[in-house]
């Protein structure tokens, strides 16, 4: 299924099936994700992204919600394959990158369409039913914004083998694909360079106690 899987040969509804099998339960994000993701691979001329095509686009999320995941089972990119990018920024949007013709569009999720829902199906109360109904038919124009945009990459960007790899200097610690930085002069990991997500624990400390 996965060899041969291509999204825009099978029916919406079986599309949303598979997004929720994986996703774990289907919802109104996920359906909006999956739609998302038609639109982009359509915008950049993607029409086989599971299989002729896989190698040919990148996808940069910019959010950590339901919609992502979705958008990865569309499109078959991930980040393990490099071929799909996440910027934390807590936005329902999503730029996709044809690597060849260089043409990317940045589609964004409209904050609109929840009241839109409402006129779609007023008949029902709970916001989250609502949605998930509405967003499987509302045109594409009431759910997103098109933006055509410029994405600039580098080498150490791209899928594949590593391009780089280099040794920090003062942990010892290998870094690829270029995500080192230079600080007086020295080649220091992000987290040696104060830009760490974590504190360490003294694991020799505690088991004194």
């Amino acid at each position: 299924m996965m060899k041969h899987f291509n999204p825009f040969e099978i029916p919406f509804e079986e599309l949303l099936g598979i997004c929720k099998e994986r996703h774990g339960h289907l919802c109104a994000g996920q359906v909006l994700g999956a739609r998302l993701a038609l639109l982009g691979l359509e915008l950049i001329g993607i029409r086989d992204p599971y299989g002729a095509d896989r190698k040919k686009f990148l996808v940069f999320v910019e959010i950590d919600r339901c919609a992502t995941d979705a958008i990865q089972t569309v499109t078959g990119a991930s980040l393990g394959k490099r071929t799909m990018k996440f910027y934390d920024f807590g936005i329902m949007a999503v730029t996709f990158l044809n690597l060849e013709t260089g043409k990317a569009y940045r589609v964004i999720a409209k904050e609109s369409a929840k009241e839109r829902a409402k006129e779609y199906f007023p008949e029902i109360e709970n916001p989250a039913q609502r949605e998930l109904l509405a967003y499987k038919i509302m045109p594409e124009e009431e759910l997103f914004e098109i933006r055509e945009v410029k994405v600039t990459l580098k080498e150490t960007d791209l899928p594949g083998k590593p391009r780089e790899k280099v040794t920090c200097e003062k942990c010892g610690i290998v870094v690829r694909d270029g995500r080192h930085l230079i600080i007086e002069g020295k080649i220091l990991c992000k987290i040696c360079a104060g830009q760490s997500y974590f504190e360490e624990v003294d694991l020799w400390e505690r088991l004194k106690k």
